[in-house]
């Protein structure tokens, strides 16, 4: 389980993209490198990290279904994903 504020930080990234995303475009087709420099570091999207969203870990994420593959494994058993099951042949 990831810390709490590891989990807010995220957040708080996350929200920032999406507030400066369209500044940051516009100052990216204008060639005005000095004043996006001037923007807050986590504005950027590349500083964003993939996390699971219950439990928070950075590792062993699957984009498909924003979980861990811990999390993702333990859903998948006891049916909570849909379309989801354990294969055998």
């Amino acid at each position: 389980m990831a810390k709490e504020s590891m989990k807010a930080r995220e957040v708080k990234r996350r929200r920032m993209v999406e507030q400066y995303a369209a500044k940051r475009a516009e100052l990216k087709e204008a060639g005005d490198y000095v004043a996006l420099q001037k923007l807050p570091r986590n504005s950027s999207k590349v500083r964003l990290h993939n996390r699971c969203n219950l439990s928070g870990r950075p590792k062993g994420y699957m984009r498909q279904f924003g979980l861990s593959r811990i999390n993702f494994r333990e859903m998948a058993l006891n049916g909570l994903i849909p379309g989801v099951k354990k294969a055998s042949w």
